[in-house]
């Protein structure tokens, strides 16, 4: 071996363990960037006894009872279920009901967070149940005049529960529903 080369060795010996110097850590999984859309509303007439502003970004399909609608979020791949029912001196058991639907998903939640509706000019009150975590139903409500008419849904994503990817278009959504119930009226 040439004592000429010798430095030229030592020195690509040393460049490469303080190259390995530093610990390497996998970086974490990242998410998609979400682009949420500018928000423009029209009416949805129902065939029913109700109408409501809706987003234009979606599609609203009647399911397989005449009063029951899906509105669907093509974008997002998420469904708000409509579930329409006329009242006939039984409100409290729907409530019940209804009350029971949201919380049998307390058992994936990290909470559920309930905000109240009460517009007494067009005879709409409600509750909008805000689920927090990985459940399979992350926002649900409902909606009475309290003698004749109430309405029932809740939101799904048709993907696995990730709260944390989920919530910017949970908000989205959840901004849509308050429109919803806020406009809504009994025919």
């Amino acid at each position: 071996m040439n004592n000429k080369n010798l430095p030229y060795i030592f020195l690509i010996f040393t460049s490469l363990l303080m190259a390995c110097t530093e610990n390497y850590s996998p970086k974490p999984l990242g998410y998609f960037r979400i682009d949420l859309s500018e928000k423009t509303y029209s009416i949805f007439n129902s065939n029913c006894s109700f109408n409501f502003l809706r987003s234009s970004e979606t599609k609203i399909i009647q399911d397989k009872n005449d009063c029951w609608y899906n509105i669907q979020y093509p974008r997002h791949n998420a469904t708000i279920h409509l579930t329409y029912k006329t009242l006939n001196a039984n409100l409290g058991n729907i409530i019940e009901e209804s009350h029971k639907l949201v919380y049998d998903h307390a058992v994936r939640s990290d909470g559920i967070i309930e905000k109240e509706y009460s517009n007494d000019e067009n005879r709409v009150y409600g509750v909008l149940y805000d689920i927090h975590g990985n459940s399979a139903s992350n926002l649900q409500f409902f909606v009475t005049d309290s003698t004749n008419h109430f309405l029932r849904g809740s939101l799904y994503f048709n993907t696995i529960p990730n709260s944390d990817s989920l919530q910017p278009i949970k908000q989205h959504i959840k901004d849509d529903l308050q429109i919803l119930i806020e406009s809504l009226n009994w025919i």
